[in-house]
């Protein structure tokens, strides 16, 4: 037995599945982790397979590359997450569906399967703290050894902890990784148990995509912490905006999952010529440009899970976060050509380190380019090709916790015609109530052709704080921590801000940096209620009258959709129709004598008809 096992303070069951399996490796280093991918052959390329009912399954191809490991997977499927992959194993309150109700049968029987496999493995133990170094928890993936690309893709995500440097290691939750199970039990489709107690949570994946696990496992155990002890772990990325005449705002960007919250830490894309392309007339190709000759500086914060600890709080009525992470799992299907995104390609080309990679083409010992997207079945770019970039590779990052000035919401648009009506009516940017701030983060439109999941529903929720489908608890709870939050932090401001589509133009993510870049410039949201214009449908609350960026007017097309002469104000209701019968859908999940009584009468407003002014009234908006 490894002698470092004694520092670890185990379950009984673990232990015993320590004690009996034919080896155990416990990595001291993030380096002996990565060559564990690759065996002891020193091979450049690796199958991941696994025996399923007396026949091997390959599950996953690793190739060693200059710059790192690059993982792609033989199904299409496993190469995104799932949103229906979690299953509830305990009898504590949720939502979620229970693993017993779904498959018909108690989880112990499994657990106890999957605990004699591993038994059998030979195992790597990676001790980690979830959320981050300063304020997470202890934890430890259990893992088979010809899987550590999960192993090593983990302690690129999380805090990597060398338990020699520790004297006594307790984990307050536990991950265990089962990949041939898909198979056997769960008819190939990504499943991930979870079991709670008030002293341990245990993952149980049963896929080795790290959607699902390694990232959205870990962020289910902070939201489950952070339930029972009355705090909210958002998801969103957050900056230091700091503008060309050095004025500072901190910016907050939530949403689902491709509703644009790596892109606020990216620099506003630019045209060859150096305009930045505002949008493209999807009918007629017209395309609308500006011109900024000083952008922002960028410090980034978060790139997707924000801690907002109570210990961070300093009662000045912001919101203050961090970062629940030690590493980001970006998404690179907006790098196509080289320049896309100069920050992350210096960074994955000239790496100090190896990066892991999936999702990409990879030719062993050659380096792997983030626009070389590996190809589907069918032959087209993968969607979600992805790579892991250590928060401490990337410049100008924030350390501990920040104050929020604005906290932005984003959804992705489809097209919207008179003729081909859709909930794409949102102009680029919208200054929300605090009420209807926290309307959004209840129903969180998932959003138009969304890359990172897989799901082909026009108008669907991704749920309470678009962090519903990693919770594992009740909505009702994360609604009310919700709200109590929005009423803590008067002097946060709200804004509502699409991307792919504004009406009949293709915006890609321009509103977002073109919002972020005019919100600086002003010191956030302190408009003057005459500068502002009651949106035609309530729940989007104000528009602008104008935008001036850089010495130049935004089109009022673009600030006011009902003014494009292919939309008009008929297309505009008809979309304005659709989100309402949305929002009123979604809510019904919160008819609840449990709901916050502010989020009553919040409900209660909109499904009367409530007008912008009755928002404010409930919780004011705090401009003049």
């Amino acid at each position: 037995m490894n002698i470092l096992m004694e520092r670890f303070d185990l379950p009984e069951e673990l232990a015993l599945v320590m004690e009996h399996s034919p080896s155990v490796i416990v990595p001291e280093s993030k380096e002996t982790l990565y060559e564990l991918i690759f065996g002891n052959s020193g091979s450049d390329r690796i199958e991941v397979a696994y025996e399923v009912n007396g026949e091997t399954v390959k599950e996953a191809s690793v190739v060693r590359c200059r710059n790192g490991a690059v993982v792609n997977f033989e199904e299409d499927y496993m190469r995104r997450r799932d949103p229906d992959s979690m299953r509830i194993a305990d009898s504590q309150p949720t939502d979620k569906p229970r693993f017993e109700d779904t498959y018909g049968y108690p989880f112990d029987d499994l657990r106890k399967e999957t605990l004699t496999w591993l038994a059998t493995q030979e195992l790597v133990l990676v001790p980690f703290k979830a959320g981050s170094y300063d304020f997470g928890y202890e934890a430890v993936l259990v893992c088979p050894r010809n899987a550590a690309f999960f192993a090593f893709a983990l302690s690129q995500l999380q805090a990597f902890v060398n338990i020699r440097e520790v004297e006594k290691f307790t984990p307050r939750a536990i991950l265990y990784m089962a990949p041939p199970f898909r198979h056997t039990h769960f008819q190939g489709k990504q499943v991930v148990v979870h079991s709670r107690s008030e002293e341990l949570h245990e993952v149980f994946a049963y896929n080795l995509y790290p959607g699902p696990s390694a990232k959205k496992g870990v962020y289910s155990v902070l939201l489950d912490i952070g339930e029972r002890e009355n705090w909210v772990t958002a998801h969103a990325s957050a900056a230091r905006i700091i503008t060309p005449y050095e004025n500072e705002m901190v910016m907050m960007h939530e949403g689902a999952s491709g509703g644009g919250k790596s892109e606020l830490l990216q620099d506003v894309r630019r045209e060859e010529d150096g305009r930045v392309l505002v949008g493209v007339n999807t009918v007629n190709g017209t395309r609308h440009y500006i011109s900024m000759s000083d952008t922002c500086t960028i410090e980034p914060v978060t790139d997707d899970m924000a801690m907002c600890c109570p210990s961070f709080q300093s009662g000045n009525g912001k919101l203050a976060l961090a970062d629940g992470e030690d590493g980001w799992f970006v998404r690179v299907d907006g790098i196509d050509e080289y320049g896309a995104d100069p920050t992350y390609e210096r960074i994955s080309i000239h790496t100090r380190e190896p990066l892991i990679f999936f999702n990409l083409q990879a030719v062993p010992r050659a380096t792997c380019l983030l626009w070389e997207h590996a190809p589907d079945s069918d032959g087209t770019p993968c969607p979600n090709p992805r790579v892991i970039i250590p928060r401490r590779m990337i410049d100008r990052v924030v350390q501990g916790p920040v104050e929020v000035d604005v906290r932005s919401f984003g959804v992705r648009m489809p097209p919207a015609t008179a003729e081909h009506p859709s909930y794409g009516i949102v102009g680029l940017m919208h200054i929300l109530p605090p009420a209807l701030a926290w309307l959004w983060r209840l129903v969180a439109p998932r959003g138009y052709n969304n890359p990172s999941i897989i799901d082909d529903v026009p108008l669907a929720s991704e749920g309470v704080g678009s962090y519903w489908p990693f919770a594992t608890g009740e909505r009702v709870v994360q609604a009310n921590l919700l709200m109590e939050q929005i009423l803590s932090c008067p002097n946060t401001k709200y804004v509502l801000i699409p991307n792919q589509h504004i009406g009949i133009y293709d915006i890609g993510f321009s509103a977002e940096w073109i919002a972020r870049e005019y919100l600086a410039r002003r010191g956030g949201v302190n408009f003057r209620m005459d500068r502002l214009i009651p949106a035609r449908c309530p729940i989007l609350g104000y528009g602008l009258k104008e935008m001036k960026v850089d010495g130049q007017y935004i089109s009022p097309k673009f600030l006011r959709p009902e003014l494009q002469e292919r939309l008009g104000q008929k297309g505009y209701d008809a979309g304005a129709r659709l989100l309402s019968e949305f929002f009123d859908r979604e809510l019904g999940a919160y008819d609840t004598d449990r709901l916050h009584p502010m989020g009553r009468a919040v409900i209660d407003c909109f499904r009367g008809g409530g007008s912008l002014e009755d928002y404010c009234r409930l919780i004011p908006l705090g401009l003049e």
